[in-house]
């Protein structure tokens, strides 16, 4: 059997993992356009701002592809899929024959047609490893950067200009940073952090122009007219599913390449995980793009095992989202923000003061939203009570407790959560995931 992956990442790394738990003798091929093996993406800040050096990017051991017998091809571009002669068509001209196929290719950055955007050498985006090493090449350069974008994103950019000491601006459209993934409160924390560490940030304004002469930057204007110097600007809004190769397949690419519970994609024998894919959502079921990581590694995880003749079921994509900020360490997950407040229990405990910050989101006594700040060690509890829908009428008036843990949880709900069925093992390589 001959499998080939399409991509380096996390969504990898469990393919690969569960195709060797099935199958110990077929030959595995992993495609990649990066030049790196497998890496911590969250950790590139820390990289950009020196506290980290480059040994310490890597998400699994060195030895991790010849142990699995991996044919590793780096820095390589896949430009189309032939799924009638099932090859994998390279730049270059060559090809790569499959019998099974995962697309796990990840996130593009999202470039906004901004004004005199395409003219300028320092317009830089950060997604990437390679994103990071093209900043630190210039930053003795450096005087003012500005990020475009308060997401995620945006913020481990901004930390990681920070920490080499330059002076850093953010704009962001939304009224607070972190505006999809977490609340009011947890953005103003972050927002404080920020402050507090010399970051400016503008919110409800967005950039529509890029000043200068040549290929030079002196600033940007803004849609209300001011202009904010700056001789360097990272693009930080988002991401969209790397899928563009599979233009003119017959692959189904909506938003995202769409996958069915099992991850299989609508040809047979291709399969696709991770932030390429248009999966089903969690709590309705809905299909739509989600770039999380935890949740690219679940993704990977099945896709692996249903190309090797296993069988398990995607359980539907869980929202979360882990920032450490400036040694804040923050996680949300499920739904944080309702439409419809009057529909939900909403608890929450804050102490700004000392960025401390705890949330819960309930619907008919079952936890469907989380959001910790300052204090996250059991995240992997919430996200399985959130999974395993647990009744929490019994117990949820402990959950805002600073030392909620097991002790609040019944014998039956501990056997559900961390036994050799329970979801909460997810949430822990959730965790290992993100970076923390």
């Amino acid at each position: 059997m001959n499998y080939v992956i399409v991509g380096n990442s996390v969504a990898a790394v469990g393919a690969i993992r569960a195709i060797r738990t099935l199958d110990q003798q077929g030959n595995i091929t992993v495609i990649s356009r990066e030049k790196h093996n497998a890496y911590g993406r969250p950790l590139i800040s820390y990289l950009l701002g020196g506290l980290i050096k480059e040994k310490r990017m890597a998400y699994i051991p060195e030895s991790f592809y010849s142990d699995n017998r991996i044919n590793l091809l780096l820095n390589t571009v896949v430009i189309g899929v032939d799924t009638i002669a099932k090859k994998v068509m390279l730049a270059g001209g060559d090809s790569v024959s499959y019998d099974k196929l995962l697309l796990a290719t990840g996130g593009d950055p999202f470039i906004p047609p901004i004004e005199g955007l395409a003219d300028r050498d320092r317009v830089f985006t950060f997604t990437t490893w390679d994103d990071a090493a093209k900043l630190k090449v210039i930053a003795e350069d450096i005087n003012r950067a500005l990020v475009i974008g308060g997401g995620l994103i945006g913020l481990k950019a901004a930390e990681g200009l920070n920490l080499l000491n330059k002076s850093v601006t953010v704009v962001e459209l939304a009224d607070r940073v972190l505006s999809s993934a977490f609340d009011r409160p947890a953005g103003k924390i972050v927002a404080r952090k920020m402050k507090a560490n010399g970051i400016d940030v503008i919110n409800e304004e967005s950039v529509v122009r890029i000043e200068g002469e040549g290929s030079e930057i002196s600033g940007v204007t803004l849609k209300s007219g001011d202009f904010i110097a700056c001789d360097t600007v990272v693009v930080a809004i988002g991401v969209r599913p790397a899928a563009s190769f599979l233009k003119g397949s017959d692959i189904l690419v909506n938003r995202g390449i769409v996958v069915d519970n099992s991850m299989a994609t609508s040809v047979k024998d291709v399969y696709a995980a991770g932030d390429v894919t248009e999966a089903a959502d969690f709590f309705s079921g809905q299909k739509n793009p989600m770039p999380i990581w935890p949740d690219a590694y679940i993704q990977g995880d099945i896709a692996g095992t249903a190309m090797a003749g296993g069988s398990k079921e995607y359980g539907g994509g869980l929202a979360m989202n882990s920032i450490e900020f400036f040694k804040v360490s923050t996680i949300s997950m499920g739904i944080t923000n309702p439409k419809d407040p009057s529909e939900y229990e909403i608890h929450s405990f804050q102490d700004i003061q000392n960025y401390q910050y705890r949330k819960i989101v309930l619907k008919n006594n079952h936890l469907v939203g989380a959001v910790l700040v300052g204090s996250v060690d059991r995240a992997g509890i919430f996200a399985g009570l959130i999974r395993e829908k647990i009744d929490m009428a019994p117990f949820k008036e402990s959950l805002l407790l600073p030392d909620f843990g097991f002790v609040n949880l019944s014998k039956e709900i501990r056997s559900r959560l961390f036994g050799p069925q329970g979801k909460t093992v997810d949430a822990g390589q959730a965790r290992k995931a993100v970076g923390h």
